[in-house]
């Protein structure tokens, strides 16, 4: 099959690593434009982009594929089927229709729950403890072409959306890799979403990164898990930034009667905090400019017991 792929961040790596490992032609690679990155702000090429020039790849780097030259430049390319791995700009339907074999997406949930950007992240900011990989066949909606395949995954309870993400990107790929000769055989038996079952995974905000302390210790230790290691969850320590990168739910104990935020006690154990539901104990923290510190460190270097975190 000649086959175009269409990616950008890390998580379509390995989908377009397992096509280069097949017998198939991929004659081109889409991704976004470069753009800066990094405390320097230093343009970057996406790891999509890396990956292809370091394969020799032809790259195309359109800002969008809605204008009539975009969409003859792909067409030329001949291609029977294209692949979406994250690549982060809307397919119309006039690029839908180029391919033989249309459009698949590697979507990172369990179809048609979290549709959209960040489906990762709002799977263990909601709790859930199961996820998986969809293989969809795309159509103008947003996530909401039939299922072509999927394979599952348990969320574990130290999952963060760091691991999550790269245990998904190796599952899509190996869902992408399984299915390839099914996909030119059109012998893949296409399954509409149930529409009543979908939620909508919406791009992350650094503005959630804050932490409520009126929340449960459980919903608060879940977007802990789920915002590492991005935007990273956060609070304010003596009028400072500090952020959490791990922590956990008192599992049994006490219940408490202290102002949501207030340290309860700071031991090697960690540093136990009162939620509106339960307490949390953090394990791994930062103040700005420092690096990450395990909470028996940062108690050894700050007065913590009584102190109401905002």
């Amino acid at each position: 099959m000649k086959i175009l792929f269409a990616g950008t961040p890390e998580f379509s790596v390995p989908s377009l690593q397992a096509l280069l490992d097949s017998p198939h032609d991929v004659v081109a690679v889409y991704t976004q434009p470069d753009r800066p990155s990094g405390r320097g702000r230093h343009t970057m090429a996406s790891p999509v982009k890396q990956l292809a020039m370091h394969n020799g790849l032809t790259v195309c780097q359109p800002d969008s594929l809605r204008g009539e030259a975009a969409q003859q430049q792909l067409a030329a390319w001949q291609p029977e089927l294209m692949v979406v791995v994250a690549y982060g700009l809307l397919l119309p339907p006039a690029v839908l229709a180029i391919p033989r074999l249309g459009c698949v997406n590697v979507h990172a949930s369990l179809l048609p729950r979290w549709r959209g950007a960040a489906p990762i992240q709002r799977a263990i900011l909601a709790g859930d403890t199961e996820t998986g990989v969809c293989l969809m066949q795309m159509d103008v909606g947003l996530d909401t072409g039939p299922i072509l395949a999927c394979s599952r995954c348990e969320i574990a309870a130290d999952d963060t959306g760091s691991r999550l993400h790269d245990k998904l990107s190796v599952l899509g790929a190996q869902l992408l890799s399984r299915n390839l000769a099914a996909l030119e055989r059109g012998d893949l038996e296409p399954r509409s979403q149930d529409q009543s079952l979908a939620c909508y995974a919406s791009k992350l905000q650094k503005a959630e990164a804050r932490i409520d302390w009126a929340s449960s210790a459980t919903d608060i230790a879940n977007k802990i898990r789920a915002f590492n290691s991005w935007p990273v969850a956060e609070t304010l320590y003596g009028g400072r930034q500090l952020r959490v990168w791990e922590a956990h739910p008192a599992r049994t104990g006490r219940d408490v009667e202290a102002t949501p935020g207030t340290v309860l006690s700071a031991t090697a154990a960690g540093i136990e905090v009162a939620c509106g539901e339960g307490r949390l104990y953090l394990h791994k923290v930062q103040l700005p400019g420092a690096r990450v510190t395990d909470a028996a460190d940062f108690i050894n270097a700050h007065a913590l017991e009584g102190v109401l975190l905002g």
